[in-house]
């Protein structure tokens, strides 16, 4: 019996999607679906750039999550994946200039300007609950 590698990739990535958009996060699968959401996006919108590494299981996606419990919360919520979803990814960075691609990632935006953005070495060397404190300080901020 053989599975074909895409299927196996399918299957093994679905739980990451999930930890996502079981929070009520939209996923942006082609590019399209981006240029669809992210520009005319009015108010704020966070945007995830999801990936299979350690450090977007251990804290990026618990930290969104931990955010997301404020009471204040971004009007969108999107996420792009990384290495599986290619080109709505690189869509989605041409709104993240002038950062360079980073993955996980998390950018929040305001009526389509990139106001907020937390990139890999913001991640990886802090807990999710220091990364929820982050996002909950930018919601404070910019989702009034």
């Amino acid at each position: 019996m053989s599975m074909s590698f895409e299927r196996y990739m399918l299957d093994m990535i679905q739980p990451m999607r999930d930890d996502l958009t079981r929070l009520g996060i939209e996923e942006l699968r082609t590019p399209e679906a981006v240029e669809e959401k992210l520009p005319g996006a009015q108010g704020t919108a966070l945007v995830v750039v999801n990936s299979v590494c350690g450090c977007a299981a251990g804290q990026c996606r618990p930290g969104v999550a931990q955010a997301l419990q404020s009471d204040l919360k971004p009007d969108h919520l999107f996420t792009v994946f990384a290495g599986q979803d290619k080109e709505a990814t690189a869509k989605a960075r041409e709104y993240f200039a002038p950062y360079p691609p980073s993955s996980p990632s998390i950018a929040l935006m305001k009526d389509g300007e990139l106001v907020h953005f937390i990139e890999r070495h913001q991640i990886e060397n802090r807990s999710a609950a220091e990364i929820a404190a982050d996002l909950t300080s930018a919601f404070e901020r910019y989702c009034q």
